[in-house]
């Protein structure tokens, strides 16, 4: 039995250290990258965001209502 035992146990050893050298080492090489130029012309989102809030404050504000209802 403890033959049988050490035959199994030495063939998964053998098995587990073939299969992690398998595939040889990595070799990593280094790409350079592009980068693509933006257009001139290019504005962003930002000024889109803030004309319709402009706008919304400039037309939507300015209540001259007296809040407590009192008259001076």
């Amino acid at each position: 039995m403890k033959t049988l035992m050490a035959s199994v146990a030495a063939s998964a050893f053998v098995l587990a250290t073939s299969t992690a050298y398998a595939g040889g080492p990595v070799v990593v090489e280094e790409e350079a990258e592009v980068v693509a130029e933006k257009p001139a012309s290019s504005i962003g989102i930002l000024p889109l965001l803030l004309i319709p809030i402009l706008l919304c404050v400039a037309l939507c504000g300015g209540d001259d209502e007296d809040p407590q209802g009192g008259k001076d």
